[in-house]
């Protein structure tokens, strides 16, 4: 099993709406991962447009073969990258999405499922939602992605694990909300204990990367990091500010978790499916929402 894997965390401030500084940012920051022996580089979500397109979809949106995101692919030769984008789809479709790409190939696509589209949040409204989580085998082990909300639904995590990942991958764009007793933005500490349960619950790596920076008004708070199979957490990048946080972790984290806590080896599927079919045939109102 391959030992101590260095992630690079890029917590960086996209530029609203200007892809190409922001392409240059990434690539920039993809080398000084590499300089410092970086083997896996993780951006935030919508690192490449900045996060309140809105009606500037159309002009930030790429398709894969778009040479902005080729140029990332291609980069991805030297150190494993994880970038997120607006994908424009061959149907004209617009998706909050996020690449893994290695050894200079597009290795997986995830398309944001859950957009949240309340209070503050109009995803709804400019993008389309994808529809399934599958990770995607890389040299470093079995990896699902999960966009920022994606993880705020206890079946994203669920599924990915269930299917053999052994690091959740969650690229966001979490704003700053309230602030609570502790002098933390109330918003970061819930990903905090969100992310050490599925971190436990799942016995896997956790890596979270979220901006930071303002845009309309809005502040996003950073602070991201990587959570280990026992919840500890053994990196973690400051608040507000850009940075490139890094981590040293052993899978064998894992195998040990797994053994000792085999939470996943008693998970009984066959009962989620006749419980979710159960729910889905039923009379509406009736136990589902």
């Amino acid at each position: 099993m391959t030992q101590h894997i260095r992630v690079a965390l890029g917590q960086l401030r996209p530029a609203l709406g200007d892809v190409a500084a922001n392409v240059e940012k990434h690539l920039s920051w993809l080398e000084q991962a590499r300089s410092g022996g970086a083997d896996v580089v993780v951006f935030p979500e919508l690192g490449l447009t900045g996060y309140q397109v809105q009606d500037l979809t159309l002009e930030v949106a790429r398709p894969l073969d778009h040479p902005d995101i080729l140029r990332l692919v291609q980069a991805s030769r030297a150190v494993d990258v994880v970038f997120s984008f607006v994908e424009e789809s061959p149907a004209h479709l617009y998706y909050v999405a996020s690449v893994y790409a290695a050894g200079g190939e597009v290795q997986a696509v995830h398309r944001k499922v859950y957009l949240p589209t309340y209070g503050m949040f109009d995803e709804g409204r400019y993008f389309a939602a994808g529809r399934d989580f599958q990770p995607v085998t890389a040299k470093y082990g079995r990896a699902g992605m999960m966009i920022c909300e994606d993880a705020w639904h206890v079946s994203s995590p669920y599924l990915l694990a269930m299917q053999g990942a052994t690091w959740l991958l969650v690229p966001a764009a979490s704003p700053a909300r309230t602030v609570t007793e502790q002098e933390a933005f109330g918003s970061q500490a819930f990903w905090r204990q969100l992310l050490q349960v599925y971190a436990q619950l799942f016995g896997a790596y956790v890596v979270f990367v979220n901006r930071v920076g303002f845009e309309d008004g809005i502040s996003f708070f950073g602070s991201s990091g990587v959570v280990a199979p026992t919840g500890e957490w053994v990196a973690e990048a400051p608040a507000l500010t850009e940075a490139l946080a890094w981590a040293d972790v052993d899978p064998a984290a894992v195998r040990r978790a797994r053994f000792t806590t085999p939470l996943l080896r008693d998970e009984k599927v066959d009962v989620l499916v006749r419980g979710l079919t159960r729910l889905m045939a039923g009379p509406a109102g009736e136990g589902r929402l």
